[in-house]
This record gives structure tokens, sequence and C-alpha cells, in this order.
């Protein structure tokens, strides 16, 4: 174990606990306004991410850091409680409240992008020579230009991740509750239904697992020819 595996451990679950807890706190906040307070009884409409570690403190805690030493990337989990009543009364604002998390993901990283077009353009980054997950931007100096370029490139690479993982349309993940919006009151509370099969979940997981890099790894490239809009990455 070297200082600098340990300063990239860091660097993920700073970036990993800050972008899950505002994607759970943000179902939680938009389901508060929507007329559930369920979430915000229980303390979920917070960035302090303390609330979120004690509701799911093995998703939060334990699977990161297990998953970064075995894997060398964080994978894990939080949860906002809703009230399943509510959802299937008002099936469109279960589905605003699902869209919520996914979107709080992509916000950051718009906002990450931002600040590596922002460092290239007062010269404190330049484009690398090549991308991966942890290296979207270079430091043209010093070891803290360095350590703020990989936090830019994880909360860009991972929150990418995050939106288009909880997208996916099946359950238990956002976007399997997302459809309502399309569908009528009536239809909608049939589909949420049919969706909440405990059943469904274990299968979509596996679903999901599988068809996921077929989804991410255009939406990645798609994602860097937006950041660098001149320069060609494979």
């Amino acid at each position: 174990m070297t200082p600098e595996l340990l300063a990239d451990g860091l660097v993920w679950y700073v970036v990993f606990l800050f972008s899950t807890t505002l994607h759970e706190a943000a179902h939680a906040f938009t389901a508060w306004k929507m007329g559930d307070n369920t979430a915000y009884l229980g303390g979920q409409v917070t960035l302090n991410p303390l609330p979120h570690i004690r509701r799911e403190p093995f998703g939060t805690v334990i699977m990161p850091v297990l998953s970064f030493f075995l894997s060398g990337w964080m994978m894990g989990w939080a949860s906002a409680p809703y009230n399943p009543q509510w959802a299937f009364r008002y099936p469109r604002r279960a589905a605003i409240m699902s869209l919520a998390g996914p979107v709080a993901n992509l916000l950051l990283v718009v906002g990450a992008g931002m600040m590596i077009r922002a460092g290239i353009a007062f010269e404190i980054f330049a484009p690398p020579e090549r991308i991966t997950f942890m290296h979207l931007a270079e430091a043209q100096s010093g070891t803290v230009g360095v350590h703020i370029a990989t936090i830019f490139s994880v909360f860009f690479s991972l929150n990418l991740l995050l939106f288009a993982f909880n997208l996916l349309p099946v359950p238990p993940l956002d976007g399997s509750s997302v459809a309502p919006l399309l569908m009528s009151e009536r239809l909608g509370q049939r589909y949420l239904s049919l969706l909440h099969r405990s059943a469904f979940a274990l299968l979509g997981l596996l679903i999901a697992w599988q068809a996921f890099g077929y989804v991410y790894r255009p939406l990645h490239h798609f994602a860097l020819t937006l950041l660098y809009p001149d320069i060609s990455y494979r």
C-alpha cells in the first residue's frame, strides 16, 4: 500500500460520498417539496453525509473501500426513504422524484467539465495525450495541480457513470420509475404496482449489469467530444 494509492483512494471516496449524498438529497428534497415528507423526517434532505451513512453504512463506507482495494475503483450505494402510498397516488410526482437524483449527478458532470475547461483556458490544465477514468486533464505543473485535475476528472467520470447507470429503465434503478411521466395517472399506478414486485429487482440488476457497458461507452465518448471538441479520443 503506497502513499499514492492512499491519496487516490481518498480522492475517490470524497467524490463518491459527495456525489452519492447529493443524489439521495435530491430525491429527498424533491419528494418533500411534492408532498412526501418521509425522507425529510428521516434527515435525508441534507448534504451532510452522516444521515446517509447511518441509513446505509455498508453501501456508503464498507463497499466503496472494499471495491477500491479489490478493483481500483469504487462502487456503492445509498438510499432515501419514501412513502409508497404517496408514490402510488401520485405516480408522476414519484417519477420526478426518481429523476432528481440522476439530474443532480448530471449537474456535477457539467460543473466538473466547466472547471476542466476553465483550467485549460487559464493554462492550469492541458488536454492529456491519453484519457483514463481519473485522468481527463493534465496539470501543467505542481503536485497540487495534479490532485486538483484528478478530483475534477473523477467528479466528471464517476457522475457520468452514476447518471447513466441510474437512468437504465429497469427496477430497482431510478430510470424504471420515470416512465409514468409519459402515462396517464391510472396507467402509471398500474405500472408502479407491477414494478415494485421484488422478483423484478434482481432481474433488473442482472440486466443492468450486462447492458451497462453498451450504454456507457458511447455516452462517455459523446461526453469527451463535448469536453474536447477539437480532439479525437478513442
